[in-house]
């Protein structure tokens, strides 16, 4: 009895240290992503003000984030404008409110489906990509030379993708609330009767710049945690291949996780200070 009330309290023990262990290695693991994310963007700003500029490289990553992305965009916007005016349709007609249509769409799409639904698009496609591209460059040891050649890696790497991602992604916010209201538009006028003249005009008069400014702002908030964290990641990547398909996948759930906890807080300060809801 002595033996199995020992062997018990070991065991219960044993579960309890790892337990233990675990908790303090995420615990560690959390403070090395704040503290290496400091580190970047403190070296990144320091850098960015002294030459030489990569403006060819910062335009080329533009091109490759936003020009490229605007089909994605572009799908997702539609079909969110189309499912939303639908819904609050439908569900609005039972109270005979569904000529409230066009306002709830065009505040609900430009404050935070149209910011949420992009960032979430370029988090997955843009962010795991930035990522996986310089994680490759670490394990083959690209980042060594770029080094040994006098070059500074954060201003050749780092800085493009981030001033690429902070001009692209607001941009492509606009265009997928135009696309969302569009797609609304048309489901309004077949589907609810609602017709296009006065669902436009709703819109407008709904619409202050405010809503489309408070959304572009949340996405610059997004690009610079994507780009930033992508970029952290690539370059503190280990384990060869099998490590750069870690932090690709890492990038990704961190920067989705992000975005919808940093909406949260960030639509909260902007009902106090901009909405005047609060």
């Amino acid at each position: 009895m002595a033996g199995s009330a020992t062997g018990s309290s070991s065991r219960q023990l044993n579960l309890l240290t790892t337990a233990f262990s675990r908790m303090g290695a995420k615990l560690i693991s959390l403070v090395q992503f704040c503290g290496g994310i400091a580190l970047l963007t403190a070296q990144m700003f320091r850098e960015l003000l002294y030459p030489p500029f990569y403006f060819r490289l910062t335009i080329q990553q533009i091109y490759y984030i936003g020009i490229q992305s605007f089909l994605l965009v572009a799908v997702t916007g539609l079909a969110v404008g189309t499912v939303m005016s639908l819904q609050f349709g439908y569900g609005l007609a039972k109270f005979g409110g569904t000529l409230y249509v066009p306002k709830v769409v065009a505040l609900t799409v430009s404050r935070e489906m149209g910011p949420v639904f992009t960032s979430l698009l370029v988090a997955g496609r843009i962010g795991s990509g930035m990522a996986s591209e310089i994680a490759s460059m670490k394990v083959t040891q690209q980042i060594d030379a770029i080094r040994a050649l006098g070059t500074s890696p954060i201003k050749r790497i780092v800085i493009p993708r981030v001033l690429a991602c902070l001009i692209a992604l607001p941009v492509l916010t606009l265009f997928a609330d135009y696309i969302a209201l569009y797609g609304a538009m048309v489901v309004a006028s077949h589907e609810l009767n609602i017709k296009s003249e006065f669902f436009f005009a709703k819109v407008i008069e709904t619409l202050q710049m405010a809503d489309l400014l408070t959304g572009m702002a949340k996405t610059v908030v997004f690009a610079f945690f994507i780009s930033l964290c992508a970029c952290w990641k690539g370059l503190n990547t280990e384990g060869g291949t099998q490590g750069v398909g870690n932090s690709t996948t890492w990038v990704v759930v961190a920067s989705s996780i992000f975005i919808m906890v940093a909406d949260v807080f960030l639509t909260k300060l902007f009902i106090i200070t901009v909405y005047n809801e609060g």
